[in-house]
C-alpha cells in the first residue's frame, strides 16, 4: 500500500512508522522535518507545513494514496481541509481522535466505542468530538472513507506519565521534595505502550471493515494513579514522597493542566478492546507498565541532557503544596 502520514514523528507515530515499513508499506511523511525524532529510513519525505496550502498542494501534486493518516488534526477546520484535499486521493482517511472524548463525568465501565462522546470540561476533547462529527457527516453524505482511532494515554520511553511535571516530578523526588498526585490516587487509568498501540493501528490500515468505524486501541492493564507513581519512583530508584491534592486546586493554579485532569485523568478509564481485537486478531497489548517505566528511567539515565527540569512547573508545584498543606495536613503515599 501507498500510505501518507501527515506528521509521523510523534510519540505514537514513532512506533507506527517503522512497523508500517517492516510490513512493506510505501510510506510518505508530510511534515516540516523539524521533529526531535529523525525521519525514519525507508520513508519518502514530502517537506511542507500542513497549514501552508500552496506548499501542500505542490508536494501532493500527482500523488494518490491507499491510506492517509493525519496525526496532527485538532480542530474542525483541519479535517474540513483534509476532506477537500483527499476525497479523490485516498481510499481510507484515518483521523487520530482521543479517548478523552468519551463521556465525562464517566458513565458505565468498561468504555466501549458506543459510549457517548460528551466532554463539557476540556476544550481539546471538545474539538476532537467536533472533528469526528464533521468526518462522519462527510462519510454519511458522500461516502468519505474515514476511520476514527481513539488513543488513550499512549507513552514511549521519553514520556513520564505523572500528574504534573513529567520528569520534573521525578527530579523533585530525587531532591527529597514531594511530588503531587491528583485526587486520592485511586481512580483507574490505562497506559498503553506505543509499540503495543502500533500493532493494532497498522492492522487497521487498508482494512475495508474499518471504513466508517471508530475504534480505540488501548492496553488491558488497569492501574491506579497511586500505582503508576509508585512504579515510576521505583524505576527511577527514588523514595516515594507523594501528596494527594484535589484536581480543583491544581486547576486553580494551572487551568490548562487542570482541564486535562478534570476533563480526563480524574475519571476512571477502563476500556473494552473487543472491537480492535475483532478487526485485528493479532492485536494484544503485551508490555506492562513496569517494563515501560524501566525503559523510561533508562532513557533518562543514558543522557543527562535529557533530564530537563521545568522551573516554572517546579515552583508551581511548591505553591500548590504550600496552599494545600496550610489548610490540610499532608499525608505521604
Amino acid at each position: 500500500m501507498k500510505v501518507l502520514f501527515i506528521g509521523g514523528t510523534g510519540i505514537i507515530s514513532s512506533a507506527v512508522t517503522p512497523m508500517a515499513i517492516e510490513q512493506g508499506m510505501d510510506l510518505y511523511l508530510l511534515n516540516r522535518g523539524q521533529s526531535i525524532r529523525p525521519l525514519p529510513a525507508g520513508t519518502t519525505h514530502l517537506p511542507a507545513d500542513i497549514h501552508d496550502p500552496q506548499a501542500v498542494e505542490a508536494v501532493l501534486s500527482g500523488h494518490e494514496f491507499d491510506v492517509v493518516v493525519n496525526w496532527v488534526a485538532y480542530v474542525p477546520e483541519d479535517v474540513t481541509r483534509d476532506i477537500a484535499w483527499f476525497r479523490h486521493r485516498t481510499r481510507q482517511y484515518v483521523f487520530i481522535s482521543s479517548a478523552s472524548a468519551y463521556q465525562i463525568p464517566g458513565g458505565a465501565l468498561p468504555i466501549t466505542e458506543g459510549t457517548p462522546l460528551v466532554n463539557p470540561i476540556w476544550p481539546y476533547s471538545q474539538q476532537k468530538i467536533a472533528c469526528e462529527n464533521v468526518l462522519m457527516q462527510a462519510h454519511r453524505e458522500e461516502g468519505f472513507p474515514v476511520t476514527i482511532v481513539r488513543p488513550s494515554h499512549t507513552y514511549d520511553k521519553t514520556s513520564v506519565p505523572t500528574t504534573a511535571g513529567r520528569y520534573t516530578a521525578m527530579d523533585r523526588l530525587q531532591r527529597g521534595k514531594p511530588a503531587l498526585i491528583h485526587g486520592d490516587g485511586t481512580s483507574l487509568w490505562t497506559l498503553t505502550h506505543h509499540r503495543d498501540f502500533a500493532l493494532g493501528f497498522v492492522g487497521l490500515l487498508g482494512h475495508p471493515l474499518a471504513i466508517g468505524e471508530a475504534v480505540h486501541i488501548t492496553s488491558d492493564e488497569v492501574l491506579t494513579w497511586n500505582q503508576i507513581h509508585t512504579i515510576l519512583a521505583r524505576a527511577f530508584g527514588v523514595e516515594e514522597h507523594f501528596v494527594h491534592v484535589p484536581s480543583d486546586l491544581i486547576h486553580a493554579y494551572d487551568p490548562e493542566l487542570g482541564a486535562g485532569l478534570l476533563g480526563d485523568k480524574a475519571s476512571c478509564k477502563v476500556f473494552d478492546n473487543s472491537k480492535i481485537k475483532r478487526l485485528v486478531p493479532a492485536y494484544r497489548a503485551v508490555i506492562p507498565f513496569h517494563q515501560g517505566a524501566a525503559e523510561i528511567a533508562q532513557w533518562y539515565r543514558e543522557d543527562p541532557s535529557r533530564q530537563e527540569v521545568d522551573p516554572v512547573m517546579d515552583q508551581m508545584i511548591d505553591r500548590i503544596l504550600d496552599t494545600y498543606q496550610a489548610v490540610w495536613p499532608s499525608t505521604l503515599f
